[in-house]
């Protein structure tokens, strides 16, 4: 069975509303980014872990979807995913609790239906999904076939 590490690195210097931090991927795709208070629970320059698990949900999800439908024979000639990530203020402090999948295909050779199947497969099935969605309170999926 293949394996793969991947890593990123992040600092923090100060307290939490008045220090910052950066974070930095191992291949370099992202390198210092900037994390703050105010980006994190207001809404300031830099950005914050949800916006980067909204970015790997995103990403994984669009790929796992490409390769689902290629796999039953239809090459999207694309896929695009935004995923926005809910952040609730609770008594126990910041809880990630939900995530919003919007995906749009265009995909040659099946219909709407058929994209709707694949793309709930996939938001149960995508290595991001399946290590979020014990974790979360809801997450829901907009699926859109492009003609």
């Amino acid at each position: 069975m293949a394996e793969f590490n991947r890593y990123a690195t992040s600092t923090w210097r100060g307290d939490l509303k008045g220090g910052a931090g950066t974070v930095s991927s191992e291949s370099g795709a992202l390198r210092d980014v900037k994390l703050t208070f105010v980006s994190r629970f207001e809404n300031g320059g830099g950005s914050n872990p949800e916006e980067l698990i909204a970015a790997a949900h995103a990403g994984c999800f669009s790929m796992a979807l490409a390769n689902g439908l290629s796999g039953d024979g239809h090459v999207p000639e694309y896929v695009t995913t935004r995923a926005t990530v809910k952040l609730r203020m609770g008594e126990g402090g910041p809880k990630i609790a939900a995530i919003h999948l919007a995906t749009e295909g265009k995909v040659p050779g099946i219909d709407a239906a058929a994209f709707q199947a694949a793309a709930e497969k996939t938001k149960q099935t995508c290595p991001v999904s399946r290590l979020l969605l014990p974790g979360l309170e809801d997450v829901t999926l907009e699926a859109r076939l492009v003609e």
